[in-house]
């Protein structure tokens, strides 16, 4: 029943790695951000960025602790962004406290690559982390290496939309609203339990002033620009759920997207399509990639081209990979899942 749900359900011991948790000052104010593994990697570390409603552990805890994702726990960095006074125990915000808008939040981002010293990330979004993500994405593209938005709607609401939103606000509670951001009908009716469990996390928490102005923030955005010529500069996976609330949203999103660069899939198995995506990017030699059926790898390889824009050879650490990787192929990457 849908990706959060997918999400949500594949819970599994997580791996030894080490965790702090840092509190870092940006132009628009703190950030509350948790660092997995060693900030001294080579590699690209993984920066994810949360949907409204979850904080970066409900968000994405169940993916990271899931069996088939220690490979890339354990060879690179995480840093998990929590959205200002989203993060579990945050104090409630004063009333008229002026809150960062997308934009701002966008840019508090650079302030966290600079306190952990990394050049380059791969970023992760969720619905509004997506859009996060994407408007650092445009204004540093030097510093992403690849971008994975899942359940992206980069538009605003039109005129017919707003004001059904509206008529919705007025009667529906800011849970219910957040609700149904995260899961579609569909979704609600096939994940009852999981459904309930976040309507009682987010109309409890003690930090609801906080999420609610981050939601206000979220509906108040601009448009993201998007077309083949003012482009992400890096490859991207857009994914989507099979019943997401934002599926129609992401398939005009990739129409607008340059299609060396894009690929796009509903995914059964994110883990493994995210497998494909670092691998495609040179980072994983294809002998990790164990559990993957060799069909998939087949009709994946005969899809790259070899003319990627931004080919960099990767010398990989020899005792971890094993050697050099050739030139990293084209950024096509089609899976279907």
């Amino acid at each position: 029943g849908g990706l959060l749900g997918e999400l949500q359900t594949q819970m599994h011991e997580p791996g030894p790695y080490s965790k702090s948790e840092h509190s870092i000052e940006t132009p628009h104010g703190l950030l509350h951000v948790t660092l997995h593994g060693t900030s001294n990697t080579r590699r690209p570390a993984i920066l994810t960025f949360h949907d409204v409603g979850l904080d970066s552990k409900s968000c994405f805890s169940p993916l990271f602790k899931f069996e088939e994702m220690q490979e890339i726990v354990k060879n690179f960095t995480l840093v998990h962004i929590d959205a200002p006074g989203q993060e579990e125990g945050a104090t409630a915000y004063p009333m008229g406290y002026q809150y960062p808008s997308m934009e701002q939040i966008a840019e508090m981002i650079p302030a966290v690559l600079t306190y952990f010293n990394f050049r380059t990330v791969i970023g992760i979004g969720v619905g509004s982390g997506s859009y996060i993500l994407s408007r650092f994405t445009m204004a540093h593209p030097d510093s992403v290496e690849g971008l994975v938005l899942i359940n992206m709607d980069p538009e605003t609401r039109g005129w017919m939309d707003w004001a059904a939103q509206k008529i919705t606000t007025l009667t529906s509670s800011l849970t219910e609203q957040i609700l149904s951001h995260l899961f579609s009908q569909e979704e609600m009716s096939a994940n009852a339990d999981l459904v309930r469990s976040h309507r009682d996390r987010i109309s409890k928490a003690p930090n609801l002033i906080n999420i609610e102005l981050f939601w206000r923030s979220y509906n108040s955005r601009r448009d993201l620009i998007i077309d083949r010529n003012s482009n992400f500069k890096c490859p991207v996976m857009l994914v989507v759920g099979d019943q997401a609330p934002h599926e129609e949203a992401a398939v005009e999103c990739n129409s607008k997207l340059d299609p060396t660069t894009t690929s796009f899939l509903k995914p059964s198995k994110l883990t493994e399509a995210f497998k494909y995506f670092i691998q495609g990017m040179g980072y994983m030699a294809s002998s990790i990639m164990t559990r993957l059926s060799r069909s998939r790898t087949a009709s994946l390889s005969s899809s790259y081209s070899m003319d990627g824009e931004r080919q960099r050879s990767r010398t990989l650490s020899q005792s971890s990979q094993g050697g050099q990787m050739p030139p990293s192929p084209s950024h096509t990457m089609e899976v279907s899942c």
